[in-house]
């Protein structure tokens, strides 16, 4: 089976076009609940793929708005490729989409999902059993956390989640990027510098406003609530025995449209399959 059986065609992915705004990607993620976006530009010789915006670089540079510099590098593959290919090079490079290009056009986007699918249906390996492909490095989170705290728990561990963990250390639910990017809030707007890290009235500041005398300046704050990890994590958690089968974890994501899944031995959490470590069966 080759990357153009599974993968969505150009005339189906949606874009966003330089010049534009950290904006226009905002709103697609946040309604797409997709990781990434791809960004394209016209030229005389018509349209050419000039990267993807994801959500991390959103994240992470609450500053930049302009979309030409958000958007990073990737690698690519073509048409013809194997799923085996392109699921060797997803681990290998830690991409969850990856475009599928023909020179500099844009043909088509192949991502985790896609394979996932493709698993689910019986159409690529999923015989092995989680316990081969499940992570036992679990990031974890205290639920009484604060979700800012959170999110950077969540950003220093290079994770998109992060298991709930209750007052006796049982697991109580989870927290994902997209529940943080859900309730993300982008602010501009001018206020009066001072001394201050923040604005007192901001419930919690991306970035403080810097000390600059008596001048004013445009900020740019990328505001998250406060409350605990508990008023926004999945409490009810769907969980796995470590000898299920990585079909009937493909299976499960699919019908719940989740990306990971905490796995058990017996009652006791041993591991985590994120949807990326299916792609380990077909390596």
């Amino acid at each position: 089976m080759n990357v153009s059986d599974v993968m969505t065609p150009r005339e189906e992915v949606i874009t966003v076009e330089l010049p534009g705004s950290r904006e226009d990607a905002l709103e697609y993620l946040q309604e797409r609940a997709f990781s990434s976006v791809p960004a394209i530009k016209y030229t005389d010789d018509g349209e050419v793929f000039r990267g993807i915006v994801s959500r991390k670089s959103l994240i992470e540079r609450p500053d930049e708005d302009q979309l030409a510099l958000l958007a990073q590098d990737v690698p690519t593959t073509v048409a013809d490729a194997t799923i085996a290919e392109v699921a060797d090079l997803m681990v290998s490079e830690g991409e969850r989409r990856i475009p599928v290009v023909s020179g500099d056009e844009l043909v088509g986007i192949v991502t985790v999902t896609d394979i996932v699918h493709a698993i689910a249906r019986g159409e690529a390996n999923g015989d092995r059993q989680l316990e081969t492909v499940a992570s036992r490095e679990i990031n974890a989170v205290y639920e009484g956390t604060p979700l800012p705290t959170a999110e950077r728990e969540l950003s220093f561990a290079g994770v998109p989640y992060a298991v709930a963990l209750d007052d006796h250390g049982e697991l109580a639910g989870i927290l994902t990027e997209v529940d943080i990017l859900e309730v993300a809030r982008v602010v501009e707007g001018e206020d009066a510098t001072g001394d201050s890290i923040a604005n007192q009235d901001d419930e919690w500041a991306w970035e403080g406003i810097k000390a600059t005398g008596n001048r004013y300046m445009p900020t740019r704050n990328v505001e998250l609530p406060t409350g605990p990890v508990s008023e926004f994590m999945t409490e009810d958690v769907l969980t796995l025995s470590q000898r299920r089968t990585v079909r009937d974890a493909a299976q499960a994501m699919i019908e719940e449209d989740i990306e990971q899944i905490p796995v058990l031995s017996g009652d006791e959490l041993v591991g985590i399959v994120q949807d990326m470590n299916l792609l380990e069966a077909l390596r």
